[in-house]
């Protein structure tokens, strides 16, 4: 299994960043699992934050992605395949197995996840951060989640 190196995807300018859900999740593990893989994109690209918010007193705020992120939904199996897409290309991408919400303790959660083979990976979501003509192509079939 090949993993692009933190440097170069940090060195790399993102033009598009998309989080695909599957599309059975109810609404609370939907939300979880978005915020888990945001929070991670936005360590692996940090040049997708923007610039400070700054509000009419002056109060600053973080700042936030200025490109968007469209949450998607998709079957299992369309996720696998974009898994494989991903990998294909040379896209950088975010899982969220299953297993992430069958533990608490990640300790647990890394050593369900090293058992397994890319393919029997259960994926409750993903992003996918690249060129937009490539991260539009993989995902154009994919409908807004919700």
């Amino acid at each position: 299994m090949s993993s692009i190196p933190i440097n170069e995807i940090t060195s790399r300018q993102p033009e598009r960043c998309v989080i695909v859900l599957n599309e059975d999740l109810p609404a609370g593990k939907a939300v979880n699992a978005a915020a888990v893989i945001a929070l991670t994109v936005g360590q692996r690209h940090p040049v997708l934050v923007g610039p400070p918010l700054i509000d009419a007193e002056q109060c600053e705020y973080p700042g936030l992605i200025p490109i968007g992120i469209p949450v998607l939904a998709a079957s299992a199996d369309e996720l696998k395949k974009l898994l494989e897409s991903c990998r294909r290309l040379a896209l950088d991408k975010v899982i969220f197995p299953v297993e992430g919400q069958e533990t608490t303790r990640y300790e647990e959660f890394t050593a369900m996840v090293q058992t397994q083979r890319a393919e029997q990976l259960q994926l409750l979501g993903m992003a996918i951060i690249g060129g937009k003509k490539d991260v539009r192509k993989l995902t154009a079939q994919c409908k807004l989640f919700g």
